[in-house]
Order: structure tokens, then sequence, then C-alpha cells
């Protein structure tokens, strides 16, 4: 008798949970809480992100307009890189500096930003490209100077590069 007793308490127990109609008991009993704890909707876009890669600008030089760093420093290309890696280490290196960058490289005024793009070097800094060359810097000018366009040096020429992203004539 027990048995049958607590058998219809667990069936009329389950009924009672199931099928009801009631418009109230349909609405979970979070949903005040869930939709009280959402942020207010807004319709104004989140800012972009801030970018602090190397910023690459272009400048007038005696080889026409051609790209410098912000602070006014030539930039080179080296005809033995291959398209998106150095071949430039060492002494190289040392004599032409990569330009390098923590973010996504920036493009100045007349600088197209779909040209620079950056390469992984072997110690895992990232070098700016340029139409997929990587850039550089000569380690023995000051601001503004352009001495090496079109010298051969450390295995091959090096050149300043127009914005077009070839090198200068």
């Amino acid at each position: 008798m027990r048995i049958l007793a607590l058998a219809l308490l667990v069936v009329a127990l389950g009924a009672a949970g199931c099928g009801d109609d009631d418009e109230e008991a349909a609405v979970p009993a979070t949903a005040p809480e869930t939709v009280a704890t959402r942020p207010p909707a807004t319709t104004q876009a989140a800012p972009p992100p801030e970018r602090t890669g190397t910023r690459i600008v272009l400048g007038d030089s005696e080889f026409g307009s051609m790209l410098f760093d912000s602070r006014r420093q030539a930039i080179y290309v080296f005809e033995r890189d291959p398209r998106g890696d150095s071949a430039c280490y060492g002494d190289c290196a040392a004599a032409w500096p990569p330009v390098y960058t923590t973010g996504e490289p920036r493009a100045g005024e007349g600088v197209r930003e779909a040209l620079l793009g950056t390469t992984e070097r072997r110690d895992g800094r990232l070098q700016v490209t340029y139409a997929g060359k990587p850039l550089y810097f000569y380690a023995h000018e000051g601001r503004g100077e352009v001495r090496c366009h079109n010298v051969n040096l450390n295995g091959g020429l090096w050149w300043v590069v127009g914005p077009d992203g070839r090198r200068r004539p």
C-alpha cells in the first residue's frame, strides 16, 4: 500500500510540472534578473583601437618622394631580400638596422596602408615591410640624409622606396 501511495504521489507531481498552460509558469524564474543585468543598448560604435606600430611617412629627396619613418630617417630596401623575408643579419643588420615595429605599422599621408605589413625576424621581432619587401635604415645617416641609394654594400644593392612600393630610379 505504501508503494502504491508513493507511486501515485510521484505521478501527480510529475503531471503538475508538465504541460501547464499558465503563462507565468512558462517564464523562467531568472528572466527578470537576466534582463535587469544586461547593459543598456547603445547606438555609438566603440572607438577603433589605437594603433601603436611604427609610422611610415613620405618625404621629398633628390630621388623624388620616398619613405621615411616619423623622425625623418630614410628607409631602404635590399635587392637580395626575397619577398616577405629578410636576408640581412649579422654585420649586414648592424650597418642596415631593420625598421622594427611593436604593432601594425601605420601609414602617414601618401603612404599606401595596403602595402604595409610585417615579417618576423629570426629573433622573433617584427620588421616592417612595404609591398612585401623588408625595410631598413642605414646606420651611418642622420635624419633627412639620403646617402646610400643605389649603393652596393653588404652583398647587394640598396634602394630608397617610392610610395608605389618600387625602388626609386
